[in-house]
Parts: structure tokens; C-alpha cells; sequence
């Protein structure tokens, strides 16, 4: 491509850009390769926009300034969410057997052909900005969009006439309906229930949510997602569909949709956008009707390195040196949803080795890890936390993971593990490290087997961090200490400026208005040390094996969660969620 190019040249006879402009550009480009239009975008001598305008008059196409107002609903669904989001398109309206597509890189024949064999319409395309269309497929495709449209469907279907039903009537029978092993439903079904289940789940997956929840109100079924670790309102149900949306959902997790007296639980595999996800279906009795709960578990996310999950330099040497020890017992502690089965499934892919005889023991098996032997816990069929230990200690195990210690049987089991050489994962649910110690002895172990075996215990939690892309910097109108951060042993010399500068989300439609996008684990790391050793077989307190830990270099969750303030990476509102500043 050169400057006789001719979207170069369209660019230069609409005084877009100037030949002075163009010669420092060209230059790069005879000496990197780097295409032109790139390289003038990468200047920002031109937008999105002027590109996509040369282009089109370029290739004589129409250029639209679209916006999502100007696209039929009912013609957008005519392709589905992956195939607009793929290619970054979106039909606008249709002319007798004609389909007008607002396409970004309209030139895409394969993107055309794959539009028209899909819907049966010849495609005119027309040249809209990337940004644009991202937009229109962003409105369009969100779940409370869908969710009305087939609310309005499920209406229209539940009107009398003939053949039809009351309008008082249940809608429509789901039996038989199913996600077509993916969110393909609505290409292939025009039910308004199969469309509008397929519509929740493809919303929470895009909203990066762990869990759906739908629950039955007094006048309407509530649809809501945990994302980051937060409930979300998503959309609401009108409450006639509830029988219907209660028993699709129950049908693809091959439940019984018969039985609504008593809990059970189900298993859905879905295909979405060429990732694969497993969602664990839990159905719960209560008044007005079944509460159902979808964990959402992605497949691809399974292969956790250290040094992603742990990125503090100083906290990740401090779990490698726990690690090295070829027998002990290291214990993460925090509360539910806190991230201490991702952290153990991040640590275990440092010990994995062929040499190894790795074994786990879970309630629930949530991800499957290549090269270790997992056992379910099955307590109905007897397979409890301590019997399989029993065996799995039969098994020759180099290393153990056991899910959560609940008891004393299995604490007991746990201990002499680690005692006679194997090395133990394991979890507690106790504010802070040093909380473990006192609630192992509380369980039962007496003090010498807990100071011998102990290598380390590690407390964690989770912080939301400011969105990438409506993140701005103030000043607080209070100094860090009169806001009540402890900042005097943080370590940054940004916690003692009169006038920071922090950093928050004003909230944007990618962060859903909330200002916080993502989470970051934050730890309080506390290895056993031979004085820490003697305290606990002295009997002291947790306060003080807290304090030698201090002193021996442990920073604090308080601390730590500080530092993350102050760089910027998450704000004082949540650092005042997540962590107790009172305790410490």
C-alpha cells in the first residue's frame, strides 16, 4: 500500500489528512511493513470513522451513523449473538428478500455468505464503525432486550383464538426443549421460554457472572447474577412463566421436573462462543415456588498458574518456600467465595509433577485437573471428608488436598497425614492466619501435633478492582489517616502525602455502572516459625502468634489491602467491604 492507494488517496482529496502529514507515515511503513490505515490510526491522524467512510466510498457502499434505535428487533435475531459479535455485525431491516447488514469490514465475503446461508436473504451490506455496531450488538443481544421481546412473545402466544389458550393459561409446553449442546436455541426453536432461558444464561456468561439466580417473587420471577462476587439484577419474569422457566431449566439438567418438594440438584454442558461450560443446576423448595441456582463453570479456566492467581513478587516467593517442605500441612483460611479453592488449584499445579501421586478429596469436584486423582464427596453413600481419607492414604499419595476441615475426624486424619510425609492442602473457615492455629486445638488436636505438623497458614479475600475503562484519579477530601486507613505500616511513601491522589470507576456500560470490573486476592501470609512453634505449644493466644508473626515479617490483610488502595488498584469503599480494619 502506498500513497496511490485509493483509500489514501479519498483520504487526501477529502483533506483528511495532508501529503505533510502522509510522508512520516509512509516511511514507517516502508520500514516496518505496518499496513498505512494502522499506522495514521496509530498517529491519530484518523478516527474509526473516517476510515470506514473512505472504505465505503471507496468500494461505492453506503456509510450509516448507526445507532441501536434504527435496527428492527425482530430483524437483528434473524442471526444469532455469536455470529454478529464474531464479525462484528448486525441486519438493520429488511427489503422484500433483501437484508440490509451494518457491517464494520463490509468487504468480508465470508462473513456475508455465512449471513445469507443462515437467514435465506441476499445481503446488501452497508459500512458502519466498529464501535458502532459493538454498540447496536451490545443493546440488541443484552439479556433484558431479549428477555422483553420474548416476554412479548410468550403474550402474544397466550392470547386466545383458535387453537390458542386463555390468556390465564400456562404458556406452552417446554417438554423436550434443550440448549442444543450450546446457546443455540433461539436459531433453532421460536419458543419464548427456550429463547428466553437461552437468553439468561448467554447473559450471565457475558457478564462474566459465577452464579444465576432465579427466584420467585410475589408478583414476578427475579432473575439475578453474582458477578465479581456481587448480586446483580438482571431481568424480571413475568411470575405466569414461572412453571415453565422452573421446568426447561430442570429438563436440560435432566432433573425431575415432577418432584418440587424436595432439593435436588443437576448438570447442563453448553457450548458458547467456542468455549465450553458446565453450569451446576440446584433447585430449593420455598414459598412461592422453586428457587433455582446455576454455578457457572468455564471449562478453558482450569489451567491456574501461581503466578497469575498470586501476583505480589513477595507473596508469591513466600508460597514456593512453603512448598518446598516434602511434608507439613499448609492451610488457606477466608471466608465463602473468598477464592481459596482457586488459590489450592493454582499451588497444585507447582507440586504436579510425574513423580508425585497426587489425590484430592471434594464437596463438590468443581474443575477437573489433568494428571491428579479427584474423589468426590458422597456423604449419602458414606463417602465423607474422613473415610476417603482413609483410603486415599492407602493409595501411596505424595500429596493430599482435602476440600475444607470440618471436623475432628477428618482434622485428626489430616494431621497424621502430614506427620508421617505427605504434604496436605487444605482450608478453614477463620478470619485471619493465626485464627487457625486456636481453631484446630478448639477442634480438638492437641497443641504439640498442631505446632509439628503446621507448616504455614495463609488468609486471603478478594477485592474488586477499578474498571480499565472509566477509571479516574481524585483527591479525598480527608488525608488517608482521617478517613481511618492504617497507613503507617504500609511501606509507601504515598500513604503519608497530605493530598493523594486515589482512584475510582465512575461507571460505564462494560462495568454495568458499577465502576469495578475483575478481582484480585489479597493475602496474609504466615509461616510457622521454630519461636511461632513454641508459642503454640505454650498455649498462646492468636493475638500473640500474631504479633511474632509481625514481627517476623507477616504483612497483614489489612496492610496489604492498603497498598492496594494506594496503587490505584482498588478503592477505599471496597478495602472497607472486604476487610475488617477494627480486627487488627
Amino acid at each position: 500500500m502506498n500513497e496511490h492507494d485509493p483509500i489514501i488517496s479519498f483520504l487526501l482529496d477529502q483533506k483528511v489528512v495532508s501529503p505533510e502529514d502522509l510522508r512520516p507515515v509512509l516511511a514507517k511503513h516502508e520500514k516496518t511493513g505496518e499496513g498505512l490505515l494502522r499506522l495514521l490510526q496509530q498517529e491519530k491522524l484518523v478516527d474509526d470513522e473516517q476510515i470506514t467512510k473512505a472504505v465505503a466510498a471507496v468500494n461505492k457502499l453506503d456509510f450509516v451513523n448507526l445507532s441501536p434505535e434504527m435496527i428492527d428487533p425482530m430483524v437483528a435475531h434473524l442471526i444469532s449473538h455469536d455470529i454478529a459479535n464474531r464479525h462484528n455485525l448486525i441486519p438493520l431491516r429488511r427489503e422484500d428478500r433483501q437484508l440490509i447488514v451494518a457491517m464494520s469490514s463490509p468487504l468480508d465475503l465470508r462473513a456475508r455468505d455465512e449471513v445469507e446461508l443462515k437467514t435465506g436473504y441476499r445481503v446488501v451490506t452497508v459500512a458502519a464503525t466498529p464501535q458502532a455496531v459493538q454498540q447496536a450488538i451490545h443493546y440488541h443481544f443484552d439479556v433484558a432486550n431479549v428477555t422483553k421481546q420474548a416476554i412479548a412473545s410468550m403474550r402474544l402466544k397466550g392470547q386466545s383464538g383458535p387453537g390458542g389458550k386463555d390468556e390465564g393459561d400456562p404458556i406452552g409446553p417446554v417438554a423436550g426443549a434443550t440448549l442444543d449442546s450450546g446457546l443455540r436455541s433461539q436459531e433453532v426453536s421460536d419458543d419464548p421460554i427456550t429463547k428466553l432461558v437461552a437468553s439468561i444464561i448467554r447473559g450471565a456468561i457475558e457478564a462474566r457472572a459465577s452464579d444465576i439466580h432465579i427466584e420467585p417473587q410475589t408478583s414476578e420471577l427475579r432473575v439475578r447474577y453474582r458477578v465479581d462476587g456481587m448480586l446483580r439484577r438482571a431481568v424480571d419474569v413475568p411470575i405466569a412463566a414461572q412453571p415453565e422457566v422452573i421446568s426447561h431449566i430442570k429438563i436440560l439438567a435432566q432433573m425431575d421436573i415432577s418432584e418440587k418438594r424436595i432439593p435436588q440438584d443437576g448438570h447442563i454442558s453448553l457450548r458458547h462462543e467456542n468455549r465450553e461450560y458446565d453450569l451446576r443446576v440446584s433447585s430449593l423448595p420455598a414459598v412461592g415456588g422453586e428457587k433455582i441456582v446455576l454455578r457457572i463453570l468455564d471449562k478453558n479456566a482450569m489451567r491456574w498458574s501461581l503466578d497469575e492467581v498470586v501476583t505480589s513478587p513477595e507473596d508469591n516467593r513466600k508460597f514456593r518456600e512453603l512448598l518446598v517442605n516434602p511434608y507439613g500441612m499448609l492451610l488457606l483460611t477466608g471466608p465463602t467465595g473468598s477464592g481459596k479453592t482457586t488459590t489450592l488449584y493454582s499451588v497444585l499445579q507447582i507440586v504436579n509433577t510425574l513423580q508425585r501421586n497426587i489425590v484430592t478429596v471434594e464437596d463438590p469436584v468443581e474443575y477437573r485437573l489433568p494428571g491428579i486423582t479427584q474423589v468426590q464427596v458422597k456423604p449419602a453413600a458414606g463417602v465423607t471428608f474422613a473415610s476417603s481419607l482413609r483410603s486415599i492414604l492407602r493409595q501411596d499419595p505424595d500429596i493430599i488436598l482435602i476440600g475444607e476441615i470440618r471436623d475432628l475426624e477428618t482434622a485428626e486424619i489430616a494431621i497424621s497425614a502430614a506427620l508421617t510425609g505427605h504434604l496436605v492442602l487444605s482450608t478453614l473457615h477463620t478470619n485471619d492466619a493465626a485464627g487457625a492455629v486456636s481453631r484446630l486445638i478448639n477442634l480438638g488436636i492437641p497443641p504439640f501435633l498442631v505446632a509439628s505438623a503446621l507448616l504455614g497458614v495463609v488468609a486471603q479475600r478478594l477485592v474488586r478492582t477499578v474498571c480499565p475503562r472509566c477509571k479516574e484519579t481524585y483527591e479525598p477530601d480527608r488525608s488517608l489517616a482521617d478517613l481511618g486507613l492504617p497507613i503507617s505500616d504500609c511501606g509507601l511513601k504515598k500513604a503519608h502525602d497530605p493530598n493523594p491522589k486515589l482512584v475510582r470507576g465512575r461507571g460505564c456500560q462494560y462495568c454495568c455502572q458499577t465502576g469495578y470490573q475483575g478481582r484480585k486476592a489479597v493475602y496474609e501470609i504466615l509461616p510457622v516459625s521454630q519461636k511461632i512453634r513454641h508459642m503454640i505449644l505454650d498455649g498462646s493466644g492468636d493475638t500473640h502468634v500474631k504479633e511474632q508473626a509481625i514481627q517476623e515479617g507477616m504483612r497483614t490483610l489489612r496492610t496489604n489491602a492498603v497498598q492496594e488502595v494506594l496503587r490505584g488498584v482498588t478503592t477505599i469503599d471496597e478495602l472497607m467491604r472486604v476487610v475488617d480494619l477494627k480486627s487488627e
